[in-house]
C-alpha cells in the first residue's frame, strides 16, 4: 500500500514524513518553493525530539504520479482546493483508489464520494506548522497526533483498519470509528476559532470570542439535527496524549488559518469552517451572525495579505457585539 500525500504542507508533510520514516512507501505532492526544496534537500521534519531529513519522492501534481492499484490518495490540501484536486485525481487515478481526507471541515468527504467509492474521513488532531520551504514542524511528542478515521459516510472495514495500522506504525494514535463524521463535526466546532486567532493573534480575549462562535455553531448544528461529539467525550479521547513541547529554534506557530496569513497565501479556508455554519444556518432558518462576521473579516485580511494579529481583540469583540452576540464587558 503506497501513500500519495496530496498537499505536503504542515499536516500532510508531518504525516508523510513519519510514514516514510516508518518504512511505508510515500510520494509527496507539493508545489512552488516547497517542492523545489524537497527535491533538492529532502523533507526536513523538526520535532521536539530533534530534526531528521528524509529523501521522499516528490512531484508537483497528481498528474505526475504513476498511479498503481492499491494506492491511497491522502488529501491534505485546504478545503477550498479540494474540488480542483479531486477533478484532476479522477482524471489520472484508478477509480478504485482509496481517498482519505486528512482535512479539517466536513465538505471534503462528500465531494470525494462523487468521484471515488472508497472514501475515508480522518479527524485531525495534529499540531503542526509549515512556514519554511522544505521544512515541516511537529509540535507534540512523543505522540505526534491523533488521527482517528472511518469510512464515509459511516462504517469500519478492513481497508480502514489497514490505514489506521499504518498510521500507528508511524507513531500516531489512530482508531477506526464507524461514526467518524460525528467526530469531525466536533473538530469543525473547535476550528471556528481559527479565524479569531488569525485576526487577533494569541492574546487575552481570543478564547472568549472563540467560545461565542462555538456556542453559535452548536446551536446551528442542533437546529440542523446534526450529531457531534461532546467536549467531554473529546477530552476523554485525547486525555494527556497530545503533549505540546518546544521545538529547538522554531517559535510556536498558530493554527492553519494563522499560518496562511503568515505565509501571505492570499486565501484561507474560512468558507469551509465558519462558512459551513453560515450555510447550515441559512438552510435551516437560524441566525449565525458571529461566524458570518469573522468569515468575511478573515477572507478580507487574506486578500489584503495582512499579517496575523492585525486586529485588536477589543475591536473584534465590539464588532461581535454589534452583530448581536452577547459579549461580556
Amino acid at each position: 500500500m503506497r501513500w500519495v500525500v496530496v498537499g505536503a504542507g504542515a499536516v500532510g508533510g508531518v504525516v508523510g514524513a513519519r510514514l516514510a520514516a516508518a518504512g511505508r512507501e510515500v510520494v509527496l505532492v507539493a508545489r512552488g518553493e516547497h517542492l523545489a526544496a524537497i527535491r533538492r534537500d529532502g523533507l526536513r521534519l523538526r520535532t521536539p525530539e530533534g530534526e531528521s531529513g528524509l529523501r521522499v519522492p516528490a512531484v508537483g501534481s497528481v498528474s505526475e504520479v504513476d498511479w498503481r492499484p492499491g494506492d491511497v490518495a491522502l488529501l491534505a490540501v485546504k478545503s477550498m482546493d479540494t474540488a480542483a484536486v479531486l477533478a484532476e485525481l479522477a482524471a489520472y487515478a484508478d477509480p478504485e483508489t482509496t481517498v482519505a481526507c486528512l482535512q479539517n471541515a466536513v465538505a471534503n468527504e462528500p465531494a470525494a464520494l462523487r468521484y471515488f467509492a472508497r472514501v475515508y474521513g480522518i479527524c485531525v488532531m495534529l499540531p503542526a506548522s509549515h512556514l519554511e520551504p522544505g521544512v515541516v514542524v511537529q509540535n507534540c511528542a512523543p505522540v505526534p497526533g491523533i488521527l482517528d478515521l472511518g469510512r464515509y459516510p459511516s462504517g469500519v472495514d478492513s481497508r480502514g483498519e489497514q490505514l489506521a495500522a499504518d498510521l500507528r506504525r508511524a507513531g500516531f494514535e489512530s482508531q477506526p470509528r464507524p461514526d467518524i463524521i460525528r467526530w469531525k463535526y466536533n473538530k469543525l466546532l473547535m476550528n471556528l476559532g481559527n479565524a479569531v486567532e488569525a485576526l487577533c493573534g494569541r492574546v487575552e480575549g481570543v478564547d472568549d470570542a472563540a467560545r461565542l462562535l462555538r456556542a453559535e455553531g452548536e446551536s446551528v448544528l442542533e437546529a440542523a439535527g446534526i450529531a457531534y461529539v461532546s467536549q467531554a467525550e473529546d477530552r476523554t479521547r485525547r486525555g494527556d496524549l497530545l503533549q505540546l513541547r518546544p521545538v529547538a529554534g522554531v517559535p510556536r506557530a498558530g493554527g492553519s488559518t494563522w499560518q496562511s496569513l503568515a505565509r501571505g497565501t492570499g486565501s484561507v479556508e474560512a468558507d469551509y469552517l465558519n462558512g459551513e455554519i453560515v450555510w447550515l444556518a441559512r438552510l435551516h432558518g437560524v441566525p449565525a451572525p458571529g461566524n458570518e462576521l469573522v468569515r468575511r473579516l478573515v477572507l478580507r485580511y487574506a486578500r489584503e495579505q495582512r499579517p496575523p494579529g492585525s486586529m485588536a481583540v477589543a475591536q473584534l469583540l465590539a464588532a461581535l457585539r454589534m452583530a448581536g452576540l452577547r459579549v461580556n464587558a
